[in-house]
């Protein structure tokens, strides 16, 4: 199975958004087209916590690439971090992929279901 790595591995970042995905506040996620495996819709992926073992599984009910400008205030609140507003979400991701984020960026946006706890 695919893993499903929310942030980066031993970071605060990683903590929170995993335990929102387990506690099933976090039911979206999105990254930079570039830099994503592509998955579908259907697919089993392994979430991993914050050391990289195996905390859950997730199933994919929504994959697609989409301009960045195409983000709506529904996924955005999905992503389970608090966003009120499609700009917070734009800033967030800016700051944590370092660089601007155009409407025209391609990004991966997944939704997803917790399957399992491990």
């Amino acid at each position: 199975m695919q893993p499903l790595e929310l942030g980066y591995a031993r970071t605060e970042l990683r903590r929170r958004l995993v335990d929102a995905a387990l506690r099933g506040e976090k039911t979206s996620t999105s990254g930079l087209a570039e830099q994503e495996e592509q998955v579908e819709v259907g697919e089993r992926l392994t979430l991993l916590g914050v050391d990289d073992q195996p905390v859950g599984i997730v199933e994919v009910t929504e994959a697609r690439v989409i301009p960045a400008g195409e983000i709506d205030i529904e996924f955005a609140r999905e992503e389970g971090e608090g966003f009120e507003s499609v700009d917070d979400w734009r800033e967030v991701h800016e700051r944590f992929f370092e660089r601007p984020i155009p409407d025209d960026t391609p990004i991966v946006a997944i939704r997803f279901r917790l399957v399992e706890r491990l």
